[in-house]
């Protein structure tokens, strides 16, 4: 049974310095807050409000989560365990089939098992209620900064540039023109660097909801892609294949 009341869940006494600076870059991403516990989910919408973030959006059921993350495409999401026409786990299985957005488990339930359930399935970190509101804070800014970076970033790779800016790749010295799906494809690895992005999560990021039969021209664009950033595209160092997987950009800093 949860526990809805307790002093943990106090409000946030701390306020953001008067001014008019405009948030960070990562306090501007979309979070969703999945929680069938609604008083839980308003204390935590509150606690990000008061702490800058200004595009959250709630919901109460798997069902209600899967069809926000569809229509919303939030950056960032915050489930719990316990839903009532699911878990946590199953959910965060369907968002993985068309999302690879970070994920943060806050539950009731802090079993190791769970725990390491949770993780292996590709969940970014794992709170246990009650909580502290700053620590929850620190976490969620910590996820966010660490995926995201300022819009349009120059990614370091081993022979080349990658400049999102101007939609071009920079060896040599030579200015390399991104395609559409190249764009695209590339955007989708390097919110994701270092960690594998599936086919199909490619699939969609290129084609939109529906991707289904685009594996072959998903590999074409790899080559392609391949040769604009690679040193030797045969023997791939940056953007490498993960067998059965997908694929992950090594970044160079």
């Amino acid at each position: 049974m949860k526990t809805v009341r307790d002093r943990t869940y106090a409000p946030i006494v701390w306020r953001q310095e008067e001014g008019t600076m405009e948030q960070p870059y990562w306090k501007q991403k979309k979070i969703l807050l999945v929680d069938d516990e609604k008083a839980l989910l308003d204390m935590v919408r509150d606690f990000l409000r008061e702490d800058g973030y200004t595009q959250i959006k709630t919901a109460g059921t798997a069902a209600e989560a899967v069809a926000a993350a569809k229509d919303w495409n939030p950056d960032f999401a915050v489930l719990d365990v316990m839903l009532p026409d699911g878990d946590g786990f199953s959910l965060l299985e369907r968002l993985r089939t068309f999302t690879a957005i970070p994920v943060l488990f806050l539950t009731a339930r802090g079993e190791d098992e769970d725990k390491i359930k949770g993780l292996g399935l590709g969940a970014d970190d794992y709170m246990v209620k009650p909580f502290l509101p700053r620590e929850l804070l620190l976490r969620v800014g910590i996820i966010l900064r660490r995926y995201y970076r300022e819009d349009n970033p120059l990614v370091q790779l081993a022979a080349s540039q990658i400049d999102f800016s101007r939609a071009e790749v920079i060896k040599h010295g030579e200015h390399l023109p991104l395609t559409a799906k190249e764009y695209a494809i590339l955007q989708a690895l390097s919110r994701n660097v270092g960690r594998i992005v599936t086919i199909d999560q490619l699939c969609e990021a290129a084609w939109g909801e529906n991707p289904f039969g685009y594996e072959n021209s998903l590999m074409a664009h790899i080559r392609r892609i391949r040769e604009k950033i690679e040193e030797n595209p045969s023997r791939p160092v940056s953007l490498i294949t993960v067998k059965g997987l997908g694929y992950k950009l090594v970044s160079e800093g």
